[in-house]
């Protein structure tokens, strides 16, 4: 299993989250990372809970200079 570390993330377009743990996919045995958002957004509330799986939580983006940086950064 990949190691993500717990705790507080930035998302690369500004938001935070607090990643809670790792998980798998029941059918397809993914790994998948579970994490809250930090804030509260009209259309899912407040400290909404997501998954995704993990290669894409890990992965680069590339931000409005160009350059590639994390999709989530660990800042906690």
């Amino acid at each position: 299993m990949n190691q993500i570390k717990l705790g507080k993330y930035k998302h690369f377009k500004g938001g935070e989250y607090e990643v809670i743990g790792v998980g798998r996919h029941s059918e397809t045995l993914e790994e998948m990372v579970v994490y809250r958002a930090l804030y509260e957004s009209p259309e899912f509330g407040k400290n909404a809970i997501w998954v995704r799986p993990i290669a894409m939580f890990l992965d680069e983006k590339t931000d409005a200079s160009g350059k590639k940086v994390p999709r989530f950064q660990y800042i906690g």
